[in-house]
């Protein structure tokens, strides 16, 4: 893991075309806006998580085999 420091106002570049760059600083919340290309999804960990698990259920072999009985 790469640990950079920043102040308001400043950014960092990733692969040539996302950057993000810090909003806002109160207290132990950092804003950070992320400006890149909209094929790229961007998402918060619990959310991309919680996507995982959703997609790892719905490709659950045992449920597509309920659904063929269904069939």
């Amino acid at each position: 893991m790469l640990a950079l420091s920043r102040k308001k106002n400043e950014a960092i570049i990733i692969n040539n075309n996302i950057e993000i760059t810090v909003l806002d600083i109160r207290g132990d919340q950092i804003k950070l806006g992320i400006s890149a290309p909209k094929e790229i999804p961007i998402y918060r960990k619990e959310v991309y998580i919680q996507i995982q698990n959703e997609n790892k259920e719905a490709t659950d072999v045992a449920g597509i085999e309920e659904l063929k009985k269904l069939l």
